[in-house]
């Protein structure tokens, strides 16, 4: 893997060799075997940049991560590269979407794997900004979708959804995807940030992408590395508590009984707190006491210091 810095009109590394459109600043392109990135940390540099890559018609599809990539990261891009002709992916540690005593300092930061990943995956550009690049002195404004984020991890976590729409409004302000890519890891976020690009009139159609799961089922999330090994062998609980309860509620048992089984299922499998486990409805949001389609077990539980969220859907056999 290779690293070098380009400025001003030079060859565009792993795009035949064009010329960089004027204006280009400073930006950093990581070479491998499989192709190169461009590593963008400001906006003089992204823009002209996303420019190029839809001139004649290319398209442009934005991955938006918090860095620390996984396969489920990595099946996002794989989709985007089937939808669009060239990918984005922005790595942002986003404050704002983080609460008092949780885990911002913490969260895993590794943005040399992460770019070589990146590069392995086919993506164009890794937009990289920092705080002062993202919310400069002054930042005064915030989204806030009504409804939508009030329950669920929005009650368990205050502010978190502002921080997320306001944060994912910026991301497709800069990069102006015509596509964005977000997993169904988090469908309540999901459904938040379609709300928000609805009302707003963003022109970027947002995509969800299937859960990647581990062998035993557990989603994919960086924090599963804060999972000691005993807590990793507890935490299959938790899908094989929602698949149970999804099949229970679609054969017909009664949903408050069948989300009691399973609640004391994930705590006797070691998880110290639920934040909660509902039925609710795959749009909306709503909870529902009758199964009816579409719909979608969610949930949220702590093992140790980590939160791990997970969902399920309710389907016809």
């Amino acid at each position: 893997m290779r690293t070098s810095s380009v400025h001003g009109h030079c060859s565009f590394a792993g795009h035949g060799g064009k010329k960089r459109p004027p204006g280009w600043t400073v930006t950093v392109v990581i070479r491998g075997a499989d192709g190169a990135v461009q590593i963008i940390r400001d906006i003089a540099a992204l823009r002209p940049a996303a420019r190029h890559l839809r001139q004649r018609g290319d398209t442009l599809a934005l991955v938006p991560t918090m860095g620390a990539l996984h396969d489920g990261h990595l099946a996002l891009v794989a989709a985007a590269r089937h939808l669009a002709t060239h990918v984005a992916v922005s790595i942002f540690v986003n404050p704002t979407q983080f609460g008092p005593n949780e885990d911002f300092a913490a969260y895993p930061r590794d943005e040399a794997r992460d770019a070589a990943l990146l590069v392995q995956a086919g993506a164009a550009i890794l937009w990289a900004p920092d705080a002062a690049a993202m919310y400069p002195a002054g930042n005064a404004s915030h989204i806030h979708v009504a409804g939508l984020g009030d329950d669920y991890c929005g009650a368990a976590r205050p502010g978190h959804f502002d921080g997320v729409a306001t944060v994912v409004a910026k991301l497709f302000n800069q990069v102006q995807p015509d596509l964005a890519l977000f997993g169904e890891k988090d469908w309540q976020q999901l459904a938040v940030i379609r709300r928000m690009t609805t009302d707003l009139d963003l022109p970027v159609e947002v995509h969800g992408v299937a859960i990647v799961r581990e062998a035993d089922g557990l989603a994919r999330s960086s924090r599963n590395a804060y999972l000691t090994p005993g807590q990793r062998q507890a935490a299959a609980t938790l899908p094989a508590a929602l698949q149970t309860a999804a099949r229970a509620i679609a054969s017909g048992e009664a949903v408050a009984t069948t989300l009691a089984t399973a609640k004391a299922r994930i705590i006797a499998g070691g998880f110290d707190s639920i934040d909660y486990l509902a039925l609710a409805n795959a749009g909306t949001l709503e909870r529902l006491d009758i199964w009816h389609e579409p719909a979608r077990l969610l949930a949220a539980a702590r093992i140790g210091r980590t939160r791990l969220i997970d969902n399920w859907p309710i389907a016809n056999k």
